[in-house]
């Protein structure tokens, strides 16, 4: 997905374990886009920054991590 960042990158930025955004997703906190085919989950920089705003952090730079095509 265009624009979207994987698990691991999305871990990354806001220093958590990948297993951490599982159960947000899982329990609403932090809900992902999945791939209707094969069911990964991708994030948005924008919903990123927006959930850091909200619990008070700042967000790094977007351009260090790869974004899907």
């Amino acid at each position: 997905p265009k624009g979207l960042v994987t698990i691991k990158s999305a871990a990354e930025i806001l220093q958590v374990s990948v297993e951490t955004l599982r159960n947000w997703d899982k329990t609403g906190r932090l809900k992902a886009i999945r791939d209707p085919k094969n069911k990964y989950r991708f994030y948005s920089i924008s919903a990123l920054e927006h959930f850091k705003t909200k619990a008070g952090q700042h967000i790094k730079s977007p351009t260090k991590y790869r974004l899907t095509n």
